[in-house]
């Protein structure tokens, strides 16, 4: 099997049959399968894809695991020499496939590649960030990019050339291509999961990182392109349960990848935060 793609789904139907209408729709040369892990969806997710989509390897969840968590239940059934991690909010060009397998069996250096990513005005949406600092995400926390959005210049690479190809830190995880064999490679035959201390963002964040530390690569090309509606399912959940899980998150990212100082500075700027909502 040359490629597995997998899509973690919540309460997004009419995106996913959309997301799912336009893979079955492309125009390939290779083999593929499809996983769509469903998180307890409650809006006929699962039986839309039983009537609709047969062909489409199904996970049903009792509970929402997660986005690590629920993409690891699918890696680890997966045959395919890459893996492709998709968001269900995503709409490919009926090239998107066959220009990103592609590129990324010519760039065997790029362990995990990204691509051009467009919302619906056709405006490139600016994914390629450097990995997190205590600078950066102390400014985050304390909301000082609402009156200075430019101290963040630098941690999200305003000036980064979309147009070319480049070695860079992170990429966003909508469309997130593993080449499967060149992990195992670099992990001594380990398969390529997530971390599951994440239950909502920071994973691919964490597993560049991962990367880097095994001595990989992490790439972005424009060779392909798709459409991303961005956060379809984010939206849904409450401003304080998605403040909620972004705070746990870029926690448990510093106390695994930072200094002990970095992380409790970061953890009393949140309470501070958090005690002056309340």
């Amino acid at each position: 099997m040359d490629l597995s793609i997998i899509i973690v789904s919540w309460q997004v139907k009419e995106k996913l049959k959309d997301n799912l209408k336009a893979i079955f729709s492309s125009k390939t040369n290779f083999s593929f399968e499809v996983f769509v892990v469903d998180n307890n969806s409650n809006d006929g997710s699962a039986e839309m894809l039983e009537k609709e989509f047969p062909q489409v390897q199904l996970i049903k969840n009792e509970d929402n695991l997660g986005f690590a968590r629920a993409n690891n239940q699918a890696i680890k059934k997966a045959s395919g020499d890459f893996i492709l991690l998709l968001n269900p909010d995503m709409k490919l060009n009926e090239d998107s496939l066959d220009k990103s397998l592609k590129w990324a069996k010519d760039n065997p250096q790029a362990t995990v590649s990204g691509f051009k990513l467009l919302n619906q005005k056709g405006e490139i949406i600016k994914q390629v960030r450097k990995f997190p600092r205590l600078f950066d995400q102390l400014m985050i926390v304390l909301k000082v990019p609402h009156v200075y959005p430019a101290v963040l210049d630098s941690y999200l690479m305003t000036d980064f050339d979309y147009e070319q190809e480049a070695k860079v830190d992170s990429i966003r995880g909508a469309f997130f291509l593993i080449n499967r064999g060149g992990y195992r490679k670099i992990s001594k035959g380990k398969e390529p999961l997530l971390d599951e201390r994440y239950f909502l963002w920071f994973e691919e964040v964490d597993f560049c990182r991962e990367i880097y530390r095994l001595g990989g690569e992490v790439w972005y090309s424009p060779v392909a392109t798709c459409l991303d509606y961005v956060g379809s399912s984010f939206s849904q959940l409450k401003r304080g349960k998605t403040q909620q899980y972004f705070c746990d998150s870029m926690l448990k990212y510093f106390a695994k990848w930072e200094s002990k100082v970095d992380y409790y500075i970061l953890k009393l700027a949140w309470r501070g935060v958090i005690l002056f909502i309340k």
